[in-house]
């Protein structure tokens, strides 16, 4: 079966519930992750903040499918469909560069000349800007509320954490200075500066992996004083590998409501200790992982 994405759910594991906090839909999938610690947070954007890039996956699959029919290998649509899909998922949270080069790989290996993947990159770009552009359009003209570009309850996440004095840190897969420019315009951008990190042309010079091991370095941070949140393998599974602990947002970035089952089992599978379909219940949330005495 096809999400709305075109993912092919059955192709993935499909975990059993963990502990749901009672009344809440917080899902705990490791109870003994320690509590209370948290000091630094970092946040991914695109789908875990910021919905101005919602579908993104639905102009990039197809563009990358078209480039290796052009090659005419006796693959079918469907075939290449889920070689592009497969690959552009497991690379998704890193920078958008990575899929391109992915794509140039698999047209050398067709007996194909494919072109530098910067140009492939600015292609896409081209392309995800005309189903965004009024999104964008309409935040600048103020004729759209912010809130419906944002993951609901992800504003109030961000002031509380802010109130208790936790440090916030962004960084994203998308190129810098569309990053910082859509921050602004979905209003989050002051939690943040000036720590706003994304993809760069010469993407050797960042990485969400870097990321954090410089929160960590600079900060002189021990485990589960970093907590993570994203709705993306990558940026879970970086942050568990430093021993700090992870929230995955699963988060359907069509309906605003309810949770992607296909990311929370890819958020499983990256080790999140905590999974939420939004940030609507930021309250109990934040209790939870500061360890109030009443949660």
């Amino acid at each position: 079966m096809l999400t709305q994405l075109g993912f092919r759910e059955h192709e993935f594991p499909q975990y059993p519930p963990g502990t749901m906090l009672p009344g809440l839909d917080i899902e705990v999938r490791n109870p003994d992750m320690p509590r209370g610690r948290m000091r630094f947070a970092l946040f991914d954007f695109d789908g875990t903040i910021s919905l101005v890039r919602a579908g993104w996956q639905d102009v990039m699959i197809p563009m990358l499918v078209e480039k290796l029919m052009q090659l005419q290998t006796g693959e079918s649509e469907q075939e290449l469909y889920s070689l592009v899909e497969d690959f552009v998922v497991t690379l998704t949270g890193k920078q958008t560069i990575y899929q391109m080069i992915q794509l140039a790989e698999e047209i050398r290996k067709r007996g194909g000349t494919p072109l530098d993947p910067l140009q492939y990159k600015h292609e896409y770009l081209d392309l995800l800007w005309e189903r965004i552009e009024s999104r964008v359009q309409s935040l600048r003209e103020g004729t759209c509320d912010p809130e419906q570009m944002r993951v609901p309850g992800s504003l109030e996440l961000l002031e509380e954490l802010h109130e208790r004095g936790v440090t916030l840190y962004l960084a994203s897969g998308t190129d810098i200075e569309f990053v910082r420019s859509e921050a602004e315009l979905v209003q989050v951008a002051h939690f943040f500066e000036p720590h706003i990190y994304g993809a760069l042309d010469r993407h050797q010079d960042f990485s969400k992996q870097m990321v954090i091991e410089r929160i960590i370095a600079e900060n002189d941070l021990h485990g589960p004083e970093l907590c993570a949140f994203g709705d993306g393998y990558v940026e879970i599974l970086n942050v568990k590998q430093a021993g700090g602990i992870a929230v995955g947002a699963a988060t359907d970035e069509y309906t605003r409501c309810g949770i992607n089952h296909w990311k929370r089992n890819r958020l499983v599978q990256a080790g999140a200790d905590v999974i939420v379909a939004d940030f609507r219940q930021w309250q109990p949330l934040v209790a939870y992982l500061m360890a109030d005495e009443d949660c």
